[in-house]
């Protein structure tokens, strides 16, 4: 009797001990897929973050920068180092566009996934009635690129330098400090006036445009894979959104992955570590199942 209930048992922690092994098995294997799978060479790069204001007037604006705010203590979380290259503000405290780098290890990898359009829905502090107002704002993350990375020809620049303005459109200084730089083969034009000096506005609107410049030739060499980035942009649209910030029910949902938090106030903070990690997660499965199914 002794034996037999001394057998089972031992089957059982066998048999417990299998499930686990297995279970474990499978998680090591697909560690090592994924570690055997080709890397960005970008992942490594520092970026120059866009945000611009989309629809829904001063509350898009407002929204925009909140947007800027959350970037910048989500950076401030990991040790990166912000600058902001190039912004416009507009009424009510918000901004119509706003360009910042962002410096630090591996700032790509985190943040690529951060471009589209963000959806807010909230009671606007200009808001009388107290309805819920919908607004977007636009984000755009582009690896920073060196000298080495993009050649830029000082034939095909046209500088040219005017007074800085503020929200209002009115000359905030009488020098010509503000400068405004076209790149001639392809139209970019960069702008940059936060700087008093017209060789550090210059300076900064010079790494922007080598930033756009390094993104349209990463287009040119992966096309397919730049079409997907260029349309998770379009056209700053409520509708066309990646992820939604409701106030009312304190919710953040990224809608590419249907990952939903109920601590928005947390992640205006910069607690942005649960999005960041579903999101590269989610798309390393993806490239994993392609290289499954091509081989």
């Amino acid at each position: 009797m002794f034996l037999e209930a001394y057998d089972k048992k031992m089957k059982q922690l066998a048999h417990d001990e299998e499930k686990q092994l297995t279970a474990r098995k499978e998680n090591v294997e697909r560690e090592l897929k994924l570690l055997l799978l080709p890397k960005d060479p970008l992942d490594e790069k520092s970026v120059i973050v866009e945000i611009r204001a989309g629809t829904g007037g001063d509350e898009a604006g407002i929204f925009a920068g909140d947007l800027y705010r959350m970037y910048s203590r989500f950076a401030e979380i990991q040790g990166w180092k912000v600058e902001v290259l190039e912004s416009s503000p507009s009424t009510q405290g918000g901004v119509k566009e706003i360009v910042a780098a962002i410096q630090g290890n591996k700032v790509y990898s985190k943040l690529k996934y951060e471009s589209g359009v963000h959806r807010v829905q909230r009671v606007p502090a200009t808001e009388q009635q107290g309805r819920i107002h919908t607004s977007a704002a636009t984000v755009a993350v582009l690896p920073e690129a060196d000298d080495i990375d993009i050649k830029i020809e000082a034939k095909d620049l046209r500088i040219d330098t005017f007074c800085s303005s503020g929200p209002g459109g009115q000359s905030v200084n009488t020098t010509y400090s503000a400068v405004r730089i076209t790149h001639l083969p392809t139209g970019l034009i960069v702008s940059c006036q936060d700087e008093k000096s017209q060789i550090k506005n210059r300076e900064k609107a010079m790494r922007v445009l080598r930033a756009r410049l390094y993104e349209l030739e990463q287009q040119k060499q992966h096309e397919a894979i730049a079409a997907e980035r260029r349309g998770q942009i379009k056209s700053g649209d409520r509708s066309e959104k990646i992820r939604t910030y409701n106030f009312p029910q304190n919710r953040v949902t990224d809608h590419r992955i249907g990952f939903t938090v109920h601590q928005l106030d947390a992640v205006m903070e910069g607690k942005l570590a649960p999005f960041v990690e579903g999101l590269m997660a989610h798309y390393q499965a993806e490239r994993l199942n392609e290289e499954l199914t091509k081989a």
